[in-house]
């Protein structure tokens, strides 16, 4: 059966493509009012300017082959990220802050959840240069007014940051492996395999571990139990602090908190967020802080962003592209005047398909005007009065 797709792969034919393609040029017409300069990174890169900044989190996503030409191991891409961070430190090398955009196909080897794509269209924006709060909340009003967008109405963002469950990891001795065996329970929020994992543990550094799988929800309350839950000490109660102030502004935002959220831990290292829909079970948005990704590249920069699957969103959104009224017509060949008028409404905008010479069968059902010769001269009509739903040359 040849024409069977892999797992996780579809095709998106015209009327998913023209939602698609709807959302894509308005997101990125936005981004681009709003400063950020869209780049096209190549699909294939070497393996290791793929997973610099990322590591673990992006090497077991990534399809890799060997290039023919160099021998060394090729990526294609899981994430454009770390692509666009190249391009910041490595070739654009400005000074100050620098907003850049992107959208492209990435490729994963295994789905993200059993309702996701293997080849995402990733959208995004990121902003290198500047470590203050203020970024971090240009970024969210801008992923609000992506969704916007898409006409989404009802969601929320959930928050968290990296550095709470790092300052614990560290407090508490933890080595490599069992710091990653932990977050894997933490984000799972899998609390009898937490409670047995960190049972050799001091009971305060495991009642402290353990409180983070229940500090979710409303941000108020949540900041209150954290404070009171887990040790104090600088690194934990800076975070703790970043989240505070970063509330205080964001009162026009549906946030909530969860400081067990961690995804991209090895990769982030201040405010994390994703964005959900009541009733679906994955984010359809992600995104956060992750300074000094460019540092491999030769620049440690300060960087924010945020970053979604196009596909996913156009599913999910009620946002519709305006009805194309086609126009059908006779084939233009040896007719000037016909030809003429096809450019023109062409050039207004309008789509029009001509008929091939000899063509036979209905007319297309997109279709909802003809061209048609009256008295000597081509116009366009209505074809709702044709019962013959065809045209031709008169």
């Amino acid at each position: 059966m040849h024409w069977l797709l892999p797992e996780h792969v579809a095709d998106a034919l015209p009327a998913e493509t023209a939602r698609i393609e709807h959302l894509r040029g308005l997101i990125l017409q936005r981004l681009q009012r709003c400063g950020y300069e869209q780049v096209i990174p190549p699909l294939i890169e070497y393996v290791e300017s793929l997973f610099t900044g990322a590591g673990k989190d992006l090497d077991l996503r990534t399809f890799k082959l060997v290039d023919q030409l160099s021998g060394r191991t090729l990526g294609l891409r899981a994430d454009m990220t770390p692509q666009t961070a190249r391009i910041d430190a490595h070739l654009l090398n400005r000074e100050g802050v620098t907003r850049l955009s992107y959208c492209g196909n990435v490729l994963h080897t295994l789905p993200a959840s059993s309702n996701a794509t293997r080849d995402p269209l990733q959208i995004g924006a990121e902003l290198y240069g500047y470590s203050g709060l203020s970024a971090d909340l240009e970024i969210l009003r801008l992923l609000k007014s992506v969704l916007q967008i898409a006409e989404l109405a009802h969601y929320r963002i959930d928050v968290g940051h990296a550095g709470v469950f790092r300052a614990l990891a560290r407090t508490a001795g933890l080595d490599t492996s069992a710091e990653a065996e932990l977050l894997q329970y933490l984000q799972a929020k899998d609390a009898p395999a937490l409670l047995s994992a960190t049972a050799a543990l001091p009971k305060d550094h495991r009642e402290a571990i353990a409180a983070l799988s229940e500090l979710y929800g409303d941000p108020k309350t949540v900041l209150a139990e954290a404070r009171t839950r887990l040790p104090a000490g600088a690194e934990l109660d800076a975070a703790l602090q970043v989240l505070d102030c970063l509330l205080s502004q964001t009162g026009d935002l549906p946030i909530s908190l969860d400081l067990a959220d961690l995804r991209g831990y090895h990769y982030h290292n201040g405010i994390v967020f994703a964005v959900y829909l009541p009733g679906y079970p994955s984010a359809i948005a992600q995104g956060g802080r992750y300074d000094n990704v460019g540092y491999e590249f030769g620049r440690a920069r300060p960087a924010t962003g945020f970053s979604l699957d196009l596909k996913e969103l156009a599913r999910l959104s009620p946002a519709r592209p305006q009805s194309t009224h086609v126009i059908l017509s006779p084939g233009s060949q040896n007719n000037p005047e016909l030809a003429t008028l096809i450019e023109h409404l062409r050039s207004q905008g309008e789509v029009v398909i001509e008929r091939l010479p000899d063509e036979q069968g209905p007319m297309p059902d997109i279709c909802s005007r003809g061209i048609i010769q009256r008295h000597g001269q081509w116009v366009v009509e209505s074809t709702e009065y044709e019962s013959t739903n065809s045209y031709e040359s008169r």
